[in-house]
């Protein structure tokens, strides 16, 4: 995704670009734990994987149909928008049979920069905080207030709206902030300051909710100034391919190590409160980490950007 951006779209409109597809995957979440609990209570436990699955070859077919490399390669682009999308940046061109490939920079000179860790340790907060609340809110839910199934769901559902809608909205102030004269690294730092410490301050209302109404709003504060990030450390990869694969890898090991570490922590304790506590000093220190070595420009690893 951060690579057709980086290919269709000119610098000062990629935050907004990826606002609208991250949207995309926020109402997905939205739609699935939603229509989840309708299609088990109708079709049994595995209805739900295999109904999206099937959904997800006919969104191959739409991909396969529709895609191109570059704009300068699809059949139905005109010569303004071209103009409009390469305007101000180097296209990034499809190989050539016979071209040398750009050197990848050595992974000990990669994670020789501060701004490599900042990328890496803001990924792995960002699916910390992302896989634990959507896997772990229905069961809070229903184990703290309560709530069925159904309506955990719902509950569980609303902040991905606002996820959705906020993120957008954060890529359009990313954006109009950079035109205006605010360099790329303090837009950076800004957004994902709110991106962390917001959902970290919400975490600590949602500890104190006494109702699932204010609990849910607090949730919808917490998910909704998470997708600042988007504008923040996501934006940052799209001239890193390998770094991105780098922080992907960590992201998904403290997914794993969040959602897990759930279950263990609640059955230990016999509460959320505490898991929810650790969760948002972490965002806390993920933040002060980020603000103090990311950086909006690209990096010189020894002669190789």
């Amino acid at each position: 995704m951060n690579n057709m951006v980086l290919r269709w779209f000119p610098r000062t409109e990629r935050s907004s670009a990826v606002g609208i597809a991250m949207a995309g995957f926020q109402l997905g979440n939205t739609i699935g734990l939603l229509l989840s609990p309708i299609i088990m209570s109708r079709t049994g436990t595995f209805g739900p994987f295999v109904i999206f699955g099937l959904f997800g070859f006919l969104w191959v077919l739409v991909w396969i149909s529709a895609i191109t490399g570059t704009p300068g390669e699809h059949p139905q682009i005109s010569a303004y928008e071209l103009e409009y999308i390469t305007k101000g940046q180097k296209l990034v061109k499809p190989q050539v049979q016979g071209e040398k490939l750009k050197k990848i920079p050595p992974f000990r000179n990669l994670l020789s920069k501060w701004p490599t860790w900042a990328l890496i340790s803001a990924n792995a907060m960002h699916s910390w905080g992302y896989f634990v609340i959507l896997s772990w809110m229905p069961v809070y839910f229903k184990t703290i207030f309560h709530v069925n199934l159904r309506e955990a769901a719902w509950f569980s559902a609303i902040p991905w709206v606002m996820m959705a809608v906020l993120g957008y909205v954060a890529g359009v102030v990313s954006d109009t902030l950079i035109r205006n004269g605010t360099s790329i690294t303090l837009t950076r730092k800004i957004m994902q300051t709110i991106g962390f410490v917001g959902p970290g301050i919400a975490l600590i209302g949602l500890n104190a909710a006494k109702s699932p109404a204010i609990a849910s709003a607090w949730l919808t504060i917490a998910v909704g100034l998470k997708s600042f990030g988007h504008s923040g450390f996501l934006v940052n990869f799209q001239y890193a391919g390998v770094l991105h694969g780098m922080a992907n890898t960590s992201g998904t090991f403290a997914a794993i190590l969040g959602t897990i570490g759930a279950g263990f922590f609640v059955d230990r304790m016999g509460s959320f409160r505490g898991f929810l506590t650790l969760t948002s000093l972490l965002y806390f220190s993920s933040a002060l980490f980020w603000d103090i070595f990311a950086t909006g420009e690209r990096v010189d690893f020894d002669g190789t950007s």
